[in-house]
């Protein structure tokens, strides 16, 4: 079939995205060494010529580079106890420090999705580690086996004052999926009012094209209601989502209905 235009929903839908976009950078082995240019050049893009993404999400190392890079409308977001999750508390809480002191507003961390156990302390310090910052839990949706420890996984973040529920890393076979954001969403929308009026929702891996994005967000517009889409509510990460935000921006050619895209 022949490419058409963006359609004026798919337009709006790829401003959206990119409105509530952290725009990230996690390849292994940044967290040790290298990284600065590619997050040199991940600044760059996310203050492009069609708007500002939400954040940018790093390493913790990379927080204070990405901060100095960016103007204050963009926040900068790192990762703690990441991919792995561990039950190392004093890993965890070092990390969180890091971000903190880096300048960054937003600490992403991984819940100790093998231990449940072992993730209400840890959040908790984590917690008060970076008070005051957006704190944002990996939930790690993937790994859990059934729906059962998907929910107790995001009530036990939510009792820790988790800001954001998110469902990955983005390093593991499994990602985002519309039905474990169903039930993150879920979740967020049986809470108590302050919570359910305040916590964010985050899908993060596997989204790479606005397509895919549109489900998300019509997933967070269902359960905690239009005004939720926005960046203080709603974020997506990924890394090559913004390459097809531009093209639909720019009024690239899109795959007709019925053709694959």
């Amino acid at each position: 079939m022949n490419p058409t235009t963006p359609t004026p929903d798919h337009l709006n839908t790829a401003r959206q995205a990119l409105a509530c976009l952290d725009l990230t950078s996690l390849a292994d082995g940044h967290d040790q060494a290298g990284g600065e240019r590619d997050v040199e050049q991940l600044c760059a893009r996310a203050d492009g010529r069609f708007g500002r993404t939400a954040a940018v999400c790093v390493w913790p190392r990379l927080a204070g580079l990405a901060r100095s890079l960016l103007p204050p409308a963009i926040r900068v977001a790192a990762v703690a106890n990441f991919p792995d999750g561990s039950s190392d508390i004093a890993r965890a809480v070092r990390e969180a420090a890091a971000i903190a002191s880096a300048g960054a507003q937003e600490v992403d961390v991984v819940i100790p999705y093998h231990d449940l156990g072992a993730a209400p302390a840890l959040l908790a310090a984590v917690r008060r580690e970076c008070e005051g910052l957006t704190l944002k839990v990996i939930l790690e949706t993937g790994e859990l086996a059934d729906n059962a420890l998907i929910n107790r996984a995001a009530q036990i973040a939510l009792d820790a004052g988790a800001d954001f529920l998110k469902t990955s890393t983005g390093k593991r076979p499994v990602s985002a999926t519309p039905a474990s954001a169903r039930l993150l969403l879920q979740t967020i929308a049986a809470a108590s009012p302050a919570q359910r009026a305040h916590v964010g929702f985050k899908p993060a891996g596997g989204i790479r094209t606005v397509t895919d994005a549109a489900v998300y967000l019509a997933l967070t517009a269902e359960w905690l209601g239009p005004d939720a889409v926005t960046p203080a509510r709603f974020r997506i990460g990924a890394s090559g989502l913004l390459d097809d935000i531009e093209a639909v921006l720019a009024g690239a050619p899109r795959p007709a209905a019925g053709s694959a895209y």
